[in-house]
């Protein structure tokens, strides 16, 4: 299986959209009146971690974009740091853009942060929440250390086997979900002069002073009014369980998904049993 099979049997586009000046690149498929759903992939991440989303998601009726966020894969990378209120800036002039009102939010990592404090301060662009193994609600000097680590000696460094490790990292079962099509993407990606250039602004939440100050704290999380699922991954590799739980307890009325055998990719890891678990929840709140 290929990125392409994965998309087989729809039309879709891959186009770069001029979001707040901008230049986002962006796979937009789905009927054009379908409710809208956004894929937010994590950091250092770009839009084919939902691959294996999208035909689902477009054959139960929905208008999915999934976007390389700020500074991240093809999309425009500006000289300054990459604090959340400036990706959530960035995302909602991609909703403006793309003339999106309100849409559905899938939001993995990087992505479930960005979403969420979105959600917390524009609750009226927000339909329902899935925040997918996301990140930002705690401090972690280990693990912010083996992002950043990882992630610089994969870019700064010509070995693609780096790469592999970096992608690796993210999985359970990296035998089984990293093809090689997706280490040369991401490989790609990283090596281009751009992203080399800026990957001191897109590491910068992994800077304990600058993190703390992003934080989704539980005052903030109590100010989701969205529909919320939290979904995790019992092996996740950047935040154990209890993670998970206290971000669905801090949330009114969410709703927690735990997936077993599963790292920090549940939508990827556990495709056949997140598809039908993310189109339900949407679906009940579309």
């Amino acid at each position: 299986m290929t990125i392409w099979t994965d998309l087989t049997g729809i039309p879709f586009s891959l186009d770069v959209v001029d979001a707040g000046g901008i230049p986002t690149r962006a796979l937009v498929a789905g009927p054009a009146d379908g409710p809208p759903v956004v894929f937010l992939h994590g950091t250092s991440g770009h839009l084919e971690a939902f691959s294996r989303n999208i035909v689902p998601h477009v054959q139960a009726g929905f208008r999915c974009h999934a976007i390389d966020m700020l500074g991240h894969g093809y999309t425009g990378k500006p000289d300054y740091q990459y604090e959340i209120p400036r990706y959530v800036d960035h995302l909602v002039a991609y909703l403006d853009a793309q003339d999106i009102q309100k849409a559905h939010f899938v939001g993995e990592s990087l992505g479930g942060w960005v979403s969420g404090w979105l959600a917390s301060e524009q609750p009226d662009r927000v339909a329902s929440l899935q925040l997918v193994a996301a990140g930002g609600t705690k401090a972690n000097p280990e693990i912010m250390d083996r992002i950043k680590t990882s992630t610089t000696k994969a870019v700064t460094e010509d070995d693609i086997d780096l790469t592999r490790k970096r992608l690796h990292l993210l999985m359970f079962d990296g035998e089984k979900d990293v093809s090689e099509e997706l280490v040369q993407i991401r490989h790609a990606i990283y090596h281009t002069p751009e992203f080399v250039g800026n990957l001191h602004n897109l590491l910068c939440l992994q800077e304990m002073e600058i993190r703390q100050r992003n934080l989704m704290q539980p005052e903030r999380l109590a100010r989701i009014e969205a529909p919320t699922m939290v979904v995790w991954g019992n092996e996740n590799p950047f935040g154990e369980v209890p993670e998970a739980t206290a971000m669905h307890e801090a949330i009114p009325g969410s709703r927690l998904e735990l997936m077993g055998q599963c790292g920090h990719w549940p939508q990827h890891e556990q495709s056949e049993l997140f598809n039908p678990m993310s189109i339900g929840f949407i679906s009940e709140h579309a």
